[in-house]
């Protein structure tokens, strides 16, 4: 995964931001190999959904959940995916495609 260190991307309240398969990391934000993990799970995300089929999808699954939950981010399928497998470093090697929909 290509990683570019910046201080433009992402916004300044967060550490890192995967656009298209390349993480977008603050200069002095610490990647663990957990996050580094999670991004690459949304790639993956990415990757099955032709990337504007994954945006398009992680707005409209946004947007649905808002009225509902305060941090419609942690609801949608993608971030849930991503979040309960980040620790396993392996998930990767053993994921089927489109694991994401089983967290709906």
């Amino acid at each position: 995964m290509l990683i570019i260190r910046n201080n433009i991307l992402p916004l300044k309240r967060f550490n890192a931001i995967n656009l298209m398969g390349v993480l977008f990391a603050r200069k002095d934000a610490e990647l663990d190999e957990y996050l580094i993990n999670h991004e690459r799970i949304h790639t993956r995300q990415m990757m099955e959904m032709l990337i504007v089929g994954f945006y398009l999808w992680y707005v409209i699954e946004w947007l649905i959940r808002l009225p509902k939950n305060k941090n419609a981010y942690r609801s949608i399928s993608f971030e849930r995916e991503a979040y309960a497998n980040d620790g396993n470093l392996n998930y990767l090697q053993q994921r089927k495609p489109y694991s994401w929909i089983k967290y709906l």
